[in-house]
């Protein structure tokens, strides 16, 4: 399984997810499926069916956790990156637009509209590696742009 790049927020948030979901919503399904055994017919009841989904889906997120954070790799924030690299902090320009400020993350911790960018991603691919005053080409799905690094930090 690759290495997932994840910061130290995102490494925390994600056990605190994991540790919710062994605890309290596992004992949760839990309790709603002995409910709907009390209930009776089980070939014909809804909300114990609707609980085993449940418990599925919350099963399945349980083990994607435990293997995402068994392969991170905790990104160290540098102090002054000359390069960028995960975890650093981009401001960029595209010809005719305002400037956009991205953090390069992992994949897991990625959201555009939160500015945070997944170094798998055409704008993240093509930002790493590269430093301030280099215009680059990124070549996303809609096309082909260039932006101009103002800032990395």
């Amino acid at each position: 399984m690759p290495t997932s790049f994840l910061t130290r927020e995102g490494y925390q948030k994600l056990q605190e997810e994991l540790d919710y979901l062994r605890s309290l919503k596992r004992q949760e399904i839990a309790n709603r499926l002995h409910e709907a055994m009390e209930g009776g017919e089980l070939i014909e009841n809804a909300e114990y069916e609707a609980a085993k989904n449940e418990q599925a889906f919350v099963e399945g997120r349980i083990k994607e956790l435990e293997i995402l954070l068994a392969t991170a790799r905790v990104i160290i924030e540098a102090e002054k990156a000359e390069v960028v690299q995960v975890g650093s902090k981009v401001t960029i320009k595209m010809e005719g637009e305002s400037t956009e400020i991205y953090t390069i993350v992992g994949a897991a911790e990625a959201n555009p509209r939160a500015g945070r960018v997944s170094n798998e991603s055409p704008l993240g691919k093509a930002l790493l590696s590269k430093k301030v005053g280099d215009r680059v080409q990124v070549d996303a799905p809609a096309g082909v742009f260039s932006v101009e690094i103002l800032k990395v930090e």
